[in-house]
């Protein structure tokens, strides 16, 4: 996602022409508008250990026969297919962000993981996946390290 500063106004321009500026304004300015422009892919946080990756996910809402991940080769992905309800409800909304749609994930992995070994569990909102690394892996850093 790219920030981009407009140049504040210098020169009152609302003199000129005050109905397109207000225009442009609002239209600029919509949460309607701007919530369809933002992807929305949940944030990853990922860390190493001595034995493993974790990939943390943050997808609240979500319950865990809704995820499915696949490795493919050295490609881990994380996925969800969710389709939004269109039950028409008694509810008049006046704002909705809610919103489930589907996303993808994808990441590549290193040589030293082991693809016998990786986890899942979904708990508070938070897809963790363990991704453990190679036995050769864990004992050459262990024979590197200088103490």
């Amino acid at each position: 996602m790219a920030l981009i500063k407009f140049p504040t106004r210098a020169i009152n321009t609302d003199g000129v022409n005050p109905f397109v500026n207000s225009v442009f304004d609002n239209l600029f300015n919509d949460s309607f508008i701007t919530d369809r422009l933002v992807t929305r892919v949940p944030a990853v946080n990922i860390t190493e250990t001595p034995e493993a990756y974790n990939i943390e996910l943050a997808a609240p809402g979500l319950q865990k026969p809704d995820f499915k991940i696949n490795v493919d080769k050295n490609i881990i992905t994380i996925s969800v297919d969710k389709t939004e309800e269109t039950e028409v409800k008694e509810k008049l909304y006046s704002k909705k962000e809610y919103s489930f749609t589907s996303f993808s994930r994808s990441f590549t992995l290193p040589d030293t993981v082991d693809y016998n070994n990786i986890e899942a569990s979904y708990t508070d909102g938070v897809l963790d996946v363990k991704v453990g690394k190679k036995e050769e892996a864990i004992i050459a850093k262990r024979l590197i390290d200088v103490k």
